[in-house]
């Protein structure tokens, strides 16, 4: 499902549901997205003020999040480390949409931290720790030959299609905008 609508008003999405059971919220509402086959934790705010609150904190880069995803190692030519960093430019594809790509010149720096839990061979479950918040990030730092090489099970856009995208959104920190208190919500993923 889309966080907020695309073109199409019409179809089905997070915006349009949070905004039906709660019509007298203000501002935006969805403070964050996740792609549309990703599962897990979305932020919403019910009001304008505390929507900019947490706004700002994404802005700030004091949100944590924690993604877990499977990785397709099927054809991976050389192991993953155990940890690492990612780091690479990501700019829409402009002739391959909605595709980002890889660009020196023209993309925004994409840093994401991760964990390998365990390697099957031909699968890797792994934590993603996003630094930056790019379009398609995580896929593609996974999928890339300069990242890990090793398309997220499920990704049609950078890898191979499956029953479903394996990439879940699991955990997420946060400062609370009335109390100052730190919340920390998770949602293991069920695969």
């Amino acid at each position: 499902m889309l966080s907020v609508p695309g073109k199409i008003e019409t179809v089905d999405s997070v915006f349009q549901r949070v905004r039906e059971k709660y019509p007298n919220a203000t501002g935006p509402m969805i403070v964050h997205r996740l792609d549309m086959a990703t599962s897990g934790l979305l932020l919403i705010a019910k009001t304008k003020e505390v929507h900019q609150y947490l706004q700002a904190q994404f802005e700030n880069h004091t949100i944590k999040k924690r993604y877990i995803a499977l990785l397709d190692g099927s054809k991976l030519e050389k192991p993953i480390k155990k940890n690492g960093r990612i780091e690479l430019p990501l700019c829409l594809n402009p002739l391959d949409r909605p595709r980002q790509m890889v660009s020196e010149e023209y993309g925004k720096t994409a840093i994401t931290e991760y964990q390998v839990l365990e390697s099957s061979g031909k699968y890797i479950r792994i934590l993603f720790f996003p630094k930056t918040g790019r379009t398609h990030q995580l896929r593609i730092h996974a999928a890339h030959p300069q990242g890990l090489g090793c398309p997220i099970v499920g990704d049609e856009l950078y890898g191979m299609k499956a029953n479903r995208l394996y990439l879940h959104a699991e955990y997420i920190e946060f400062c609370h905008p009335v109390y100052g208190e730190t919340i920390c919500l998770q949602k293991e993923a069920e695969f």
